[in-house]
């Protein structure tokens, strides 16, 4: 056990690439996914690993942590970095991440959480984040790399949706779950309510103002849904503007969110917000299943899918116009739900 462990701690060192190597690779794919309970097989990473993937992104639940002891929570992140399909990933290709509520460490919370100081520093050792990463000095996780050379930008964006959250408003699950909201959290009433936190919206502006052909997004939970009454950006509606009106405000093109919490995959797309369409891939059930079949959500494209899945983006780069294409997967790597575009169409 110790000599697993002892390899477990090296390979966290690697996580991640320095900015050097980041600026040096081009990224033609990246695979993503949330929602990986530790104590339960997890199959699906042949089937990524397979898809070749450049980078992949944990968009949170990386774990199911759940607690205020931090011994406890380490000992759930090295169930996951003991699992032998993830220890191949990380020897295939780069991983970054963000994390939701179960690895922050409390069911849906905020910044209420008492011990998230000590568990942003567990997350960072896992994922082997440097000494001298910002990351180490600064509260909350939320980070950026670009990646490529000009022409072939993709910036990665992970936002912190969790260490600055003001709480929600609880109004209850409706007793007849129609088709519509099935969850339990209602509109925020509180005028000052937050997501990110006055610091990080700042850096986010810094982020969005750098140059990129292509923008990944990752935020733990949905920005586009949000009639299903669980947590999303549609529960802080002045919040979500924000990051609209910011979008619009840095002339950010090549915008794409990445979002994960919900048990099930879809792709959404909102237009009149953005010069453009703005997409939200759902990729949430690593090994996780859902429950429910008749929440609504007007900017669906196309079906949603409910069993084990990951999400995959493909770049085509050897045209002038470089085409893009978003799948979920399934547990065998088949392409379930897919929709292309150009880069084109989604720049101002």
């Amino acid at each position: 056990m110790k000599h697993l462990l002892a390899k477990w701690g090296l390979l966290m060192l690697c996580t991640q690439p320095t900015s050097g190597q980041a600026e040096l690779t081009t990224l033609r794919s990246i695979a993503f996914g949330s929602c990986a309970k530790q104590y339960t097989p997890q199959p699906i990473w042949d089937s990524v690993i397979a898809g070749n993937p450049d980078l992949f992104i944990f968009l949170g639940d990386n774990i199911y942590g759940d607690t205020t002891d931090m011994a406890k929570l380490r000992a759930k992140y090295q169930q996951l970095g003991a699992i032998p399909g993830y220890l191949k990933l990380r020897a295939h290709c780069p991983i970054q991440a963000t994390w939701d509520d179960h690895d922050y460490g409390l069911n849906d919370a905020g910044s209420e959480y008492s011990k998230k100081a000590e568990s942003q520093q567990v997350f960072l050792d896992f994922f082997g984040v440097s000494a001298e990463s910002p990351r180490r000095k600064r509260a909350g996780i939320y980070h950026a790399q670009t990646y490529g050379k000009p022409g072939q930008r993709i910036q990665v964006i992970l936002l912190d949706t969790r260490y600055f959250r003001s709480p929600l408003n609880n109004i209850g699950r409706p007793k007849v779950r129609t088709e519509g909201r099935t969850g339990p959290y209602g509109i925020t009433k509180d005028p000052d309510a937050t997501i990110l936190g006055e610091e990080q919206w700042q850096w986010l502006e810094d982020q969005l103002l750098q140059p990129a052909e292509l923008r990944i997004v990752a935020s733990s939970i949905q920005v586009v849904s949000d009639q299903h009454g669980w947590e999303c950006w549609g529960t802080m509606p002045s919040e979500r503007k924000r990051l609209y009106d910011l979008l619009n405000k840095t002339t950010a093109n090549g915008v794409v969110v990445l979002s994960g919490d919900r048990h099930h995959a879809e792709i959404s797309r909102i237009e009149g917000k953005l010069p453009y369409p703005l997409y939200d891939i759902t990729a949430s059930g690593l090994n996780q299943r859902k429950g429910f079949s008749n929440e609504h959500n007007p900017h669906r494209i196309g079906t949603w899918y409910r069993e084990e899945h990951f999400g995959m983006i493909l770049i085509d780069w050897e045209t002038d116009n470089p085409e893009i294409t978003f799948q979920i997967r399934d547990i065998k790597g088949r392409p379930v739900i897919q929709h292309r575009t150009l880069l084109s169409a989604i720049s101002p």
